[in-house]
């Protein structure tokens, strides 16, 4: 099982960068109480068998002409909080759920079903108190035991959440690490139903964004009862989908192409909802989507590549930053080829990251020469961890003689005169593009490589990193909180996203002495280690870093209050207006 990686105390607060990639989390304090304004009176009957939330808006799985109609590039994987891994789930899960805390517009945790939440003073124990008036769309109140039955699913061995470790590495809650390795029974989780409305959470250290964890989908509520009458269909179909957010799932099925959602009239804080929903589309070709948003059958879209320079000047042309780091991973343990050192600094020196952001994506992505993208997370001193993009420059930038010079080291090592790899990636528009121009970089500068490529739905690809049936792949990663943990934890051995299943024994020490070592406990020197755990990566190649990915949008200029951020959750409706 992975090595414990969490992220103790900071002496400082994460702060936002100055582009608004990043987010952050109340450190040091006892009590924060909600102001937010309740819509709702009463509660539906429990035993009713629909919901009222979409009561005099369109009909179920029909867009309205007050609905926000919204570009998607992939489909939704799962609208399982606990078995969701991919940003496009957790919007939509985002968009009809609603945890103990959110994001306000500048990142920042603030209460959501929880009202308020005491702190021990030794940081160990949260007590939450959730709102008397928070309620599912089937008119059961929202209860304590609604997120302890959750986050014991999430830790469940059975289920083999993905995302388990965001309780036991990074939130640390007590027992969450024994229950995920089978030594402890799930219900002996950390986290506790004092009464229906209040929720103790005990911790094994002090965590200091643990309030923004909150918001991020895997801590999100579950009632049990509700999913036990699912059987097996639970979060497949709007029938077995239960909300307690802002909107109500009114029209979906897996790999669907069009997902609907309705304002839900009785959700806590409705007043603040201004849209009758939510209409979302699957479209993977960027020509189409664009067709469509000038037709007027979106009202907002990415673009990227030749589309930027056509509509960079319109006013609707938005560069906002997303947060994901694209890299290429290397199977480092299943293709010797990739185990050698040299192969690996040849092709990440091969690679031409401003051509490719420049000439290729041309929406404001920023070539990227570290392993922990720049602007999101800030540190003791308040500055961005990766602001110098040339700190690994002799191991990481883009210099066709060494590439090569590394690359007939390496092949002289294996005993080769050529070399043919397969990458795989997503087969949207932007990952077949890179792939191509990538292709092209590396074949024209290494000689005798040839890469073929393999292009496939994002799922199938990320169920063979998964699996480790892939030599190379194209992927991404997007801060799941903001500290530099959330990637630097993906390496250490046998951790569930280090898909190249690369050890290093140094590495791992570091990142054990920054979780529950002396270091962690000391701002400065926990930085600093972090930085000596970042070389290391770097210098073993374990992943070629690429570009820190920007959308380019159009969002009709009758749109407003839409929220970004580069953290957890990308986009958020519930303060969005259309004219």
């Amino acid at each position: 099982m992975k090595k414990k990686l969490l992220s103790i105390v900071l002496a400082s607060v994460l702060t936002m960068s100055a582009v608004g990639c990043g987010s952050s989390a109340v450190s040091g304090v006892t009590e924060q109480t909600g102001e937010t304004q309740s819509s709702a009176d009463t509660a539906v009957p429990a035993d009713q068998a629909g919901s009222e939330a979409a009561e005099g808006a369109a009909d179920a799985g029909e867009a309205s002409t007050e609905d926000l109609n919204v570009m998607l590039e992939t489909p939704v994987e799962s609208l399982d909080p606990q078995q969701a891994t991919d940003g496009t789930s957790f919007e939509v899960i985002a968009d009809y759920t609603d945890g103990l805390m959110q994001m306000d517009a500048d990142g920042q945790a603030v209460n959501a079903i929880a009202q308020s939440v005491d702190v021990s003073e030794d940081g160990l124990t949260y007590t939450f108190h959730l709102r008397d008036d928070a309620v599912w769309s089937n008119g059961t109140p929202v209860t304590a035991a609604d997120f302890v039955f959750a986050w014991q699913r999430a830790v469940d061995p059975e289920i083999a959440s993905e995302y388990s470790y965001m309780l036991s590495d990074i939130g640390q809650i007590v027992n969450a690490q024994e229950i995920i390795d089978g030594t402890k029974d799930k219900s002996e989780l950390g986290a506790t139903a004092v009464d229906d409305k209040t929720l103790e959470v005990k911790l094994n250290v002090p965590v200091s964004y643990f309030l923004s964890l909150m918001y991020f989908p895997t801590f999100y509520p579950v009632n049990e009862e509700f999913f036990n009458s699912c059987a097996d269909t639970f979060a497949t179909s709007p029938e077995t989908t239960l909300s307690n957010g802002a909107f109500v799932l009114d029209d979906y099925q897996p790999a669907a192409t069009t997902i609907h959602l309705t304002k839900n009239a009785d959700y806590y804080d409705a007043a603040k909802v201004s849209l009758a929903g939510l209409n979302y589309q699957v479209i993977q070709d960027s020509q189409q989507a664009l067709m469509s948003y000038q037709n007027g059958d979106l009202d907002t879209t990415l673009v990227n590549g030749e589309q930027v320079d056509q509509v960079k000047d319109d006013p609707a042309f938005q560069a906002i930053g997303a947060g994901y780091l694209w890299y290429i991973s290397p199977n480092i343990s299943a293709v010797k080829e990739l185990d050698n050192l040299n192969i690996r600094l040849a092709i990440t020196m091969a690679l031409n990251r401003e051509a490719i952001t420049t000439d290729v994506l041309k929406d404001g992505s920023a070539p990227t020469f570290t392993a922990v993208p720049p602007q999101f997370a800030a540190g003791p001193d308040g500055s961005d961890f990766s602001a110098n993009q040339e700190m690994f420059s002799d191991i990481c930038r883009y210099d066709a003689d060494v590439a090569v010079e590394n690359w007939n080291k390496g092949l002289e090592e294996l005993g080769i005169t050529e070399l043919t790899l397969t990458m795989i990636h997503d087969a949207d528009d932007a990952p077949i593009k890179v792939a191509q121009v990538v292709k092209e970089q590396l074949e024209t500068t290494l000689p005798g490589l040839t890469l073929e490529l393999q292009q496939m739905p994002k799922k199938e690809r990320v169920q063979r990193m998964q699996e480790g049936e892939f030599e190379i792949a194209l992927t991404r990663w997007g801060p799941d909180y903001a500290d530099p943990m959330t990637y630097l934890g993906m390496w250490i051995t046998n951790n569930s996203n280090n898909y190249g299943l690369w050890s290093n024994a140094e590495y791992d020490k570091i990142i054990d002495e920054c979780t529950t070592g002396e270091t962690a406990m000391d701002a400065k020197a926990r930085w600093s280690a972090l930085y000596d755990a970042e070389k290391i990566v770097m210098d073993e190649a374990v992943i070629f870093p690429l570009y820190t990915q920007c959308n380019a949008e159009l969002i009709s200029t009758n749109v407003s209050g839409i929220e970004f951020h580069p953290v957890a959750l990308n986009r958020v409706y519930k303060n969005a207006v259309k004219k």
